[in-house]
């Protein structure tokens, strides 16, 4: 897990209390994926943190879907998602409004500009 998030190797001898909300994420993630799980859910993986944290994170989640994990990733900074999805399921109020390729998504304007906050 240290290789895979090298920030909690800096923080190793720190409680989880006293981790940001950054290094707390990495470590749910981290303790998730000591299970060995074949599918990892993240509900908002950005929301409230420093764009610092969040780059440390997006790599490690690129390093597990070309180990061949299945991520299922909730999130609302949709630039950065689209670049690395495979699919995209849109919803609104709880209801699927769009569902495809991230490719697909990415060469719709009308769905980037309603949707997605992309112009």
């Amino acid at each position: 897990m240290l290789a895979l998030l090298p920030r909690l190797g800096e923080r190793l001898n720190s409680l989880a209390g006293n981790l940001s909300g950054g290094e707390q994420q990495m470590l749910a993630i981290g303790c998730a994926l000591m299970t060995r799980p074949r599918l990892i859910m993240i509900d908002e993986l950005s929301l409230g943190l420093m764009l610092k944290i969040i780059d440390l994170c997006y790599p490690a989640l690129i390093k597990l879907r070309s180990e061949g994990m299945t991520v299922l990733l909730v999130e609302q900074n949709t630039e950065r998602v689209l670049k690395i999805a495979d699919e995209v399921c849109v919803l609104e109020s709880g209801t699927t409004v769009w569902q495809g390729s991230a490719e697909a998504a990415r060469n719709d304007p009308e769905l980037t500009t309603a949707y997605l906050g992309l112009h």
